[in-house]
């Protein structure tokens, strides 16, 4: 029986954390040829995560630049994609979400006549310019792709809206919970010192991420003061803070909140430490997308610092809310959780809608089935609210 080669495409630390687990799945199926080709749209971030989940390129295009543009990024990936797909030809490419590396993947692979899998389908926030520019690399990358594997039936929905024929979409839950099943250890030691200093059960940490590029500015700023306010407030409380080495996030945080005893600011994390660390800590603030679908599953309320979301699941089932970036508002919302602690419970009780660790399983399943190789159609997955 003839195989299926499937290659997989990536770029960035987030789509690596989430694809890995496919890629595993994908080479313990012996129906199924797995390659991977990464961009390196990110280089030392995206490193770390192969190298946590033993995950070797076959090819490796190198393109991250100082300083590079969309306009860069795009241009690179693209030419360097066309040599990639030459050489492999692949019956099917795998990307993932809303990176331009995912919408040039599926841009190269139409060009030659490639059927595309989208992992992570379906996400919308209705509003092309948020997140920028995500919101449109993920519609485009659902235009051109033939299989939609969609983390929720919301997203689904999102799909069948925009005239997605059913028959190619597939409910699978999201990968990243399949990772977390890998990453988050009771015993686990922090590889940053500082970390491994925090008493958990004394001190209320809470865990701060905020980089997206639509918060740079007075909003990030804005949400930098309100953290400050929460911490000056609640003497119990320490934050931590991974900050983004783009110098419009690094320099704002460390001016505003600098130079505090209880406010640990650090580079950016290994994707281990981070996920340990949200395990751990009391609650999360992020702008991030994937901390949405991450911190539930461990139990950890998360209030979303922006003004719209790609996840509504979450806000729906009670694990996020969204509060905005406003001084006022990240102070109020915060002193909800750390003085009600019913509200504290009714958030971090809720269930999780995103996964439940089995969804690269359904992918790969899908596409045996797709390809004729399985005559069953996987079950979809469906949370128990």
């Amino acid at each position: 029986m003839k195989k299926i080669k499937a290659l997989t495409v990536f770029g960035t630390r987030p789509e690596a954390v989430k694809m890995a687990p496919l890629v595993q799945e994908l080479k313990k199926t012996n129906l199924i040829d797995c390659e991977v080709a990464v961009t390196a749209q990110h280089r030392q971030m995206l490193d770390q995560v192969l190298s946590l989940f033993d995950v070797v390129p076959d090819y490796d295009l190198d393109i991250m630049e100082d300083r590079q543009t969309l306009f860069d990024i795009t241009q690179r990936a693209l030419i360097g994609l066309k040599e990639v797909l030459e050489k492999s030809k692949p019956d099917l490419v795998l990307v993932h979400g809303d990176t331009t590396t995912t919408f040039v993947g599926a841009l190269a692979s139409f060009y030659m006549h490639i059927k595309v899998g989208h992992v992570e389908a379906g996400l919308r926030t209705h509003n092309k310019w948020l997140p920028f520019p995500e919101e449109m690399n993920r519609k485009l990358t659902g235009a051109l792709s033939d299989l939609h594997f969609a983390p929720t039936m919301t997203a689904r929905e999102n799909l069948i809206r925009e005239g997605v024929d059913p028959k190619s979409i597939f409910v699978t839950g999201n990968t990243v919970i399949d990772a977390l099943k890998t990453t988050v250890k009771k015993d686990y030691v922090f590889n940053e010192p500082v970390l491994n200093t925090l008493d958990f059960k004394k001190n209320r940490v809470i865990l701060v991420t905020a980089h997206r590029r639509e918060n740079l500015g007075q909003p990030l700023k804005d949400i930098c003061c309100g953290l400050l306010d929460v911490v000056n407030r609640n003497p119990d409380v320490v934050l931590v803070y991974p900050v983004h080495l783009n110098p419009a996030v690094w320099d704002t945080a460390h001016e505003i909140l600098g130079n505090h005893e209880r406010i640990i600011l650090l580079s950016p994390l290994d994707t281990d430490e981070l996920h340990n660390l949200m395990a751990r800590c009391y609650m999360v603030l992020t702008d991030s997308g994937g901390l949405q679908e991450e911190a539930p599953s461990l139990g950890k309320p998360v209030l979303v610092l922006r003004n719209e979301t790609e996840r509504p699941e979450a806000v729906k089932a009670g694990t996020v809310k969204v509060i905005g970036t406003a001084r006022e508002n990240v102070l109020r919302e915060a002193e909800v959780l750390l003085s009600d602690e019913d509200e504290y419970a009714r958030m971090a009780n809720a269930v999780n809608p995103y996964g439940d660790g089995f969804a690269s399983r359904r992918i790969v399943e899908s596409i045996l089935y797709y390809f004729g190789l399985s005559d069953k159609r996987p079950e979809e997955f469906r949370p128990e609210m």
